[in-house]
């Protein structure tokens, strides 16, 4: 039986019946009306493109400038955002009512051409998104009316609702995707109009391949530098490696944001954050290293903001780089690492020592699963027998704004010297950081991974399968033909059981494999000045400032 999706049915009557009142200012009691705020962050936006990067910080700032057609509450359900509802047909059809009173930054009225041209992009080869793989099982997205449009998947994908939610499905103008093309048309020189690469990319083959790797190059100027979506705060400026401006959208269909402007500003050393909290300069700071816990705690003037998440952080081995290509060494180097000592010395108890990469709360993690466990005769044993037990050299990556991350690393290089491998540790710009390890130009790094739709699908298909690696996610350049497999059955599985004990069954080839040390499930630290309040915070580590604003 059909039957439209109402997640939450009185949510869904009170969007309709609270158009009429969309565009009244906030009436937040006990804050000022307007303001600016200042949110120092540890790195800077790698990519103002939903489809651009998978980095947090970048994130943080497009989710206050893009939309979705679907979101999720916190609880993880699905509830409707620039689309009212939406119903499953079959296995693979999916039909979306949109809004019919939303406006771009630019002024375009939101409509389903829109949402075709931004799905359809994401798989784009010429785009060369690392997220494409949230989207690639979108076999079709067909305009049925200006507010009506269906999304066909290839295969039945059970999660698709979940990946609807995530960055790289945002919402952009089309007219902004059209000039961005244009622009990349006219700078290649390609002999090619815009409707006709849309209609080659339509049909494939190898004349699109060709026409997509000379334009490829050419690509993402507009989106970078003209962003253009619906979210209640729109793009005012950038000055990259300083900061990134976003100011109130007062067009916004529903209650419009509060404040006036939030200035994005990199600042890269921890205690410098921590000043400008702790002086009045920025008034929200992300990121605190566990480290200074008691220090913001000890300030009256400031509050700590800790929140659960749905990520971890992990340790990862190149697969292909020798000696690590032989799996007795990764499990060695695993073995001699005391994750305990590690969440308690190094994170200060904020965490917990993770077995697998699968987070509580989402499907697949069980608490039956054990990773590979801290024994250093064990792993000296492991060494010995692929005839390394003399000893060899490492270099370990880590970004250089992330203080716990080389702390982590340091750990490593004196646990290491006891099974005689001498470690060497290079800090590295966060972009550049991004880049040499997508290209594989490191043998070990440490990173963290945010399960952005709270489905396994999401940690286990961009991290460990042979489609993924590189930038979008898989930067241990790991493969394994029964993981690939496993991770492609449970994607389209109905069967919840069967889906989980599919995952669990992944977790376990990947513990035995060892392409990562699972290091630890994290907990969020941010912090604000008391003066700012009504700031909520996702799992995901997204700040919601629609509603915040400074005290009267």
């Amino acid at each position: 039986m059909k039957k439209w999706l109402y997640i939450v049915l009185t949510l869904a009557l009170f969007v309709v019946a609270g158009c009429s009142n969309s565009k009244e200012k906030n009436d937040n009691a006990g804050v000022q009306e307007g303001g600016e705020v200042t949110f120092a962050m540890p790195s800077d936006v790698v990519s103002l493109d939903p489809q651009g990067t998978n980095d947090v910080p970048s994130e943080k700032v497009r989710d206050l400038i893009y939309e979705g057609l679907i979101t999720q509450d916190e609880n993880f359900e699905i509830v409707p955002q620039l689309a009212t509802e939406w119903e499953q047909q079959d296995d693979t059809t999916y039909v979306f009512k949109l809004r019919d009173d939303v406006k771009f930054h630019s002024g375009k009225d939101f409509k389903a051409e829109d949402v075709k041209a931004s799905l359809e992009r994401a798989t784009d080869i010429a785009v060369a998104s690392p997220r494409s793989y949230i989207l690639d099982m979108i076999e079709e997205v067909n305009i049925i009316d200006d507010y009506t449009v269906e999304i066909k998947t290839a295969y039945p994908f059970v999660p698709i609702l979940n990946n609807l939610t995530h960055g790289a499905a945002k919402i952009m103008s089309k007219d902004m995707l059209d000039r961005d093309y244009q622009a990349a048309i006219d700078a290649s020189g390609a002999d090619i109009t815009l409707e006709e690469y849309y209609e080659l990319r339509d049909k494939g083959g190898d004349e699109y391949e060709k026409v997509a790797a000379q334009i490829a190059g050419d690509l993402k100027t507009v989106v970078e530098t003209e962003p253009d979506g619906t979210g209640y705060a729109k793009f005012d400026s950038r000055n990259p490696g300083e900061s990134t401006i976003v100011v109130k959208n007062s067009d916004y269909y529903d209650d419009q944001m509060n404040l006036d402007k939030v200035t994005f500003k990199v600042v890269t050393e921890t205690g410098s954050r921590l000043a400008e909290l702790e002086s009045g300069q920025s008034q929200l700071i992300s990121s605190v290293q566990s480290a200074n816990i008691d220090r913001v705690e000890s300030n009256p003037d400031v509050t700590l903001l800790r929140s659960e998440t749905v990520s971890f952080d992990y340790i990862g081995f190149n697969t292909t780089k020798e000696p690590l290509n032989d799996k007795r060494v990764r499990q060695a180097i695993t073995h001699a690492f005391n994750k305990q000592n590690v969440v308690d010395g190094v994170y200060n108890g904020a965490g917990t020592p993770a077995s697998g990469p699968i987070s509580p709360g989402v499907m697949g993690y069980s608490e039956e699963l054990k990773g590979l466990e801290y024994d250093v005769e064990k792993a000296k044993a492991l060494l010995k027998e692929a005839g390394l037990e003399d000893g060899f050299s490492l270099t370990m990556v880590v970004n250089d704004d992330n203080p716990e991350r080389m702390d982590t690393a340091l750990y490593l290089q004196e646990a290491l010297k006891e099974i005689n491998i001498d470690l060497k540790i290079n800090q590295v710009e966060w972009g550049a950081y991004l880049e040499m390890t997508s290209a594989g130009e490191h043998e070990m790094l440490m990173l963290g991974w945010s399960n952005s739709t709270a489905d396994p699908d999401n940690i286990i298909t961009p991290l460990f399968t042979t489609k993924s690696h590189g930038a979008s996610g898989n930067r241990a350049f790991y493969t394994n033909e029964r993981v690939d497999e496993l991770a492609e059955e449970a994607r389209r599985e109905n069967d919840e059981d069967k889906r989980r004990e599919m995952y669990e069954e992944i977790q376990q080839l990947i513990i035995e494999d060892a392409p990562v040390i699972s290091v630890r499930y994290t907990e969020n630290l941010n912090a604000r000045v008391n003066a700012l309040q009504d700031i909520e915070i996702d799992r995901y580590d997204l700040f919601e400032l629609k509603n915040a604003g400074l005290e009267q």
